[in-house]
């Protein structure tokens, strides 16, 4: 195997496995459509299962108090709360700021970035090799990362399955200044969809919510949808009279899906939320792209340290990736199920969650994983 890797998505897995390559001594170039920095519907919160993997790999910025974030607090449509502890707990950066950082870092480390949109990737069976064509130009490389995000124009010019089935969720963001706790992540329920807010650097919070598309049809704009649904939720209604807004407008993404995706499509490996989404209510899709991108450059670097061959590297991807994350999705789906399935099933579900610590502490110890370093 030789040595030209291309990573197409420069979202966390992207970037990271891309840094961990090149200093392995591959010549990487990753392409990435938007130019950095830029904003991306995320929660924005990490949960600490990485912090010591990127603190010794030197990818996090150090010159940032980032807040600790050691307590949930959750609440059913009604405002009634409870609280459990975080064992494990997190930290909260922007992707803004995060990915910014690590497109710095890639191309410190060598990597060439090259911000435009792949429109196609063909595998040569009988070369073994890939051709990517970006805007006309093929780029020539021996192994293609995927992690071009939730839903892309090369999912369906891949004809990946879950594309087929339209998702009904629409997830809206904001940066806000409020009046909110550093240790503590909030989730506040309302019918039809919840609502994530915890502390990120420079004394802003992340607003991000979830909601189904029927909704937003139904009020006609997401500032009506937000007075006539989610101000039921007395939380929320405090949050969003009292705090200042920072965006002009709401970040917004149409179309999360939570559907299975393969981790291995066209020969490529997948990574982040290319390969599988985890519900954002279970905050830990950061922490998962990012443990996605070492996995990958793992595997590479091994593969071609003892010339296995690219069945192998296949193999074991799928095979890893599955016993490290397929559990961790399928608990997100089934929340994510309970939650959405109807107006009766999401107030059992969160009332349940509310009322006993038991379910709570089971469902965050169901969607998150072990410390890696």
């Amino acid at each position: 195997m030789s040595k030209e890797i291309v990573v197409v998505g420069g979202g966390l897995a992207g970037l990271i496995a891309a840094i961990r390559l090149q200093k392995a001594g591959f010549t990487c170039t990753l392409f990435e459509k938007k130019t950095y920095p830029f904003h991306r519907v995320c929660g924005e919160y990490i949960s600490n299962e990485v912090f010591p993997f990127l603190k010794k790999e030197h990818l996090l910025p150090t010159n940032l108090n980032l807040p600790n974030i050691n307590v949930l607090r959750l609440s059913s449509v009604s405002g009634k709360t409870t609280e459990l502890s975080l064992d494990l707990g997190g930290f909260g950066i922007s992707r803004y700021t995060f990915d910014h950082f690590l497109a710095q870092q890639a191309r410190n480390y060598g990597v060439e970035i090259i911000h435009a949109e792949v429109d196609k990737i063909i595998f040569n069976e009988e070369k073994k090799n890939f051709s990517v064509r970006v805007g006309g130009a093929f780029h020539q490389a021996d192994q293609v990362i995927g992690s071009f995000g939730k839903r892309s124009k090369l999912d369906a010019d891949l004809q990946r399955g879950f594309m087929n089935k339209r998702s009904p969720y629409v997830g809206v963001k904001y940066h806000i200044r409020t009046q909110h706790p550093d240790n503590t992540i909030a989730l506040h329920n309302f019918n039809g969809g919840y609502c994530g807010i915890s502390n990120i650097e420079e004394g802003k919070s992340t607003l991000c919510y979830l909601v189904h598309r029927d909704l937003l049809k139904k009020h006609k704009s997401i500032h009506e949808l937000e007075k006539a649904v989610l101000f039921e939720n007395l939380h929320l209604q405090n949050i969003f009279s009292s705090a200042e807004f920072l965006f002009e407008k709401p970040e917004t993404i149409n179309e999360i899906s939570f559907e299975t995706k393969e981790p291995v499509c066209n020969h490529m490996l997948m990574a982040g939320d290319a390969a599988g989404m985890i519900a954002p209510l279970c905050g830990n899709g950061m922490a998962m792209a990012i443990h996605s991108g070492k996995l990958v450059s793992d595997l590479i670097i091994e593969a071609t340290k003892n010339q296995h061959s690219n069945s192998w590297l296949k193999e074991m991807y799928t095979k890893q990736w599955e016993n490290l994350f397929a559990g961790r999705l399928r608990t997100g789906r089934l929340i994510q199920h309970y939650l959405f399935g109807s107006e009766w099933s999401s107030r059992l579900a969160v009332s349940l969650a509310v009322n006993s610590k038991f379910i709570a502490n089971f469902i965050v110890r169901r969607t998150h994983g072990e410390v890696i370093q």
